[in-house]
Order: C-alpha cells, then sequence, then structure tokens
C-alpha cells in the first residue's frame, strides 16, 4: 500500500497499517527532518522493524542526497532477520514501480559467518578462524609470498585484490548468506568484499559492537559520513554491550606475570 506523511510518500509491503505503525512512522520523520534524536518504543510483534525500514527507505529515495541507514542490531539471527525484510520491501518497491536505482543494502559480521576457504571456514572457534585468515592475507605475508613459493595465500582474497570497487558487487539487498554465495560463485572473500563495499551501500546492518566498541568502530564505521542515520534496535542492551566492549578479562596467570 502507498500514503502520504506530510509530502513523503511511503510505500509500505503490507495491506493494512496499524495506527500504532503509524504513529511510530510519523514520529520518526520529525526525527529526520529535524536531524536529531528520537527513542521510540513499540510493543512486540506489532511490525516495529517493516516499519522504521518503510520510513526510512521511503525518506532516503524521495529527499535528495540519499542519507545511509546504519541499523544496529544485537545479534547474528537478528541481523539476518532485518536483512530479509529489508530484502522484502525493496522487492516490493520494484513491484510498485519505484526507481530505487544503485541501491545496495548488506550486512556485516565476523570472518567466521562469512568465510568461504574450504579448510579456514571448518574451524569452529572465531579466534582461529580471526589468525589463520590473518596469516594468509595480512600485507606483509603477500609480500613475502612474491619471493618464497611455499607460502599460503588466500585465492578469495586475492581475487577480490585484482577487482575495482565499482565491480564488487550488483545492486541489490544481501541477506549474510546471499553474501556468502556470492562469494563461492565468484570466488571473493565475502569478509572483505562487504567492508570494500560500505561506501557504496546504502543500508548497512551489523552488529551494536561495530558502533560502540571503539577499537572494532575505528576500523569499520569511523568514514560514515556525518549526517547517517543511526538506528539501535532493542536500545536497551547499549549499556550492556558497552559495559562489554571495555571489559577485559584477567585470570590469575595474568595478574602473576
Amino acid at each position: 500500500m502507498r500514503f502520504f506523511i506530510d509530502d513523503l510518500p511511503v510505500i509500505f509491503p503490507y495491506d493494512y497499517v496499524y495506527p500504532e505503525q503509524y504513529q511510530y512512522m510519523c514520529g520518526l520523520k520529525r526525527s529526520l527532518d529535524s536531524k536529531g534524536h528520537a527513542m521510540l518504543e513499540m510493543p512486540s510483534g506489532t511490525g516495529k522493524t517493516i516499519s522504521l525500514l518503510s520510513l526510512i527507505i521511503a525518506y532516503q529515495q524521495f529527499y535528495p542526497g540519499r542519507r545511509k541507514l546504519v541499523y544496529c542490531s544485537r545479534t547474528v539471527p537478528e541481523i539476518d532477520k532485518a536483512l530479509a525484510e529489508l530484502k522484502r520491501l525493496m522487492e516490493y518497491r520494484q513491484r510498485q514501480g519505484c526507481a530505487d536505482e544503485n541501491f545496495i543494502g548488506l550486512g556485516l559480521t565476523s570472518r567466521k559467518n562469512l568465510c568461504v576457504h574450504p579448510q579456514v571456514s571448518t574451524e569452529r572457534k572465531g579466534a582461529i578462524v580471526d589468525a589463520r585468515c590473518r596469516e594468509m592475507t595480512a600485507s606483509w605475508v603477500r609480500q613475502k609470498a612474491q619471493t618464497a613459493g611455499n607460502i599460503e595465500l588466500c585465492d578469495f582474497f586475492e581475487t577480490l585484490q585484482t577487482m575495482e570497487t565499482s565491480e564488487l558487487l550488483p545492486s541489490g539487498v544481501y541477506t549474510l548468506e546471499d553474501l556468502t554465495d556470492y562469494g563461492k560463485a565468484h570466488k571473493m572473500c565475502p569478509y572483505y568484499l562487504s567492508r570494500r563495499v560500505i561506501p557504496m551501500a546504502d543500508v548497512i546492518i551489523y552488529s551494536f559492537h561495530y558502533m560502540l566498541d571503539p577499537k572494532v568502530a575505528e576500523l569499520v564505521s569511523k568514514e560514515f559520513e556525518k549526517d547517517s542515520i543511526v538506528v539501535f534496535d532493542e536500545a536497551h542492551n547499549i549499556d550492556s554491550i558497552c559495559i562489554d566492549s571495555l571489559s577485559i578479562d584477567i585470570n590469575e596467570r595474568t595478574l602473576r606475570s
């Protein structure tokens, strides 16, 4: 269905919009208009995610500038669920005749969830996947491999390095499974692919840690535009995520050393 909030045409992929959803979208639009902050609440099961995505995508596409949406969620299943909702919304918009040209939406997650290397991807622990990945992709390793023939590199990463950013990923919305399948089909590393596509993407969906953990944010989020739209889903978890990000584990061996 199509309706207006002020002058903004909103495409909503269901036949009926609940009053709570409409009020939620009105409050969200006021916040975007003022470029301010908003704390919005809806009961569970009332379509919060699709209401939010429908309004913000409509806002992105209707007003000049196309501000990037950075959607922060807590767990990998929740990230994938939001990506699936976004994918359905964009397919519906296309059927309604919306010209959402060159639109890219994708999720970011760990190496463990995206690795397609035949051996490394079988590892169960994320720390081991990270370590083995770095052993094959670090710049000093790749440089050494040019003169030493017995150093193993990652073919998926090497393929990625030969391509221009504009060639990497066609427009569309990619769930984590879509991204992995695309990497396998094109012999490219999905993990590093997703990071190279960040500047081109209209919607990024990732973990709270990528925005709130200073170490991770410095690597992933520091180059986002200042007027990006940042959403924290289930924002009551922010305090625990911040505590976790700035905490360290200390054992007896560490203290003794």
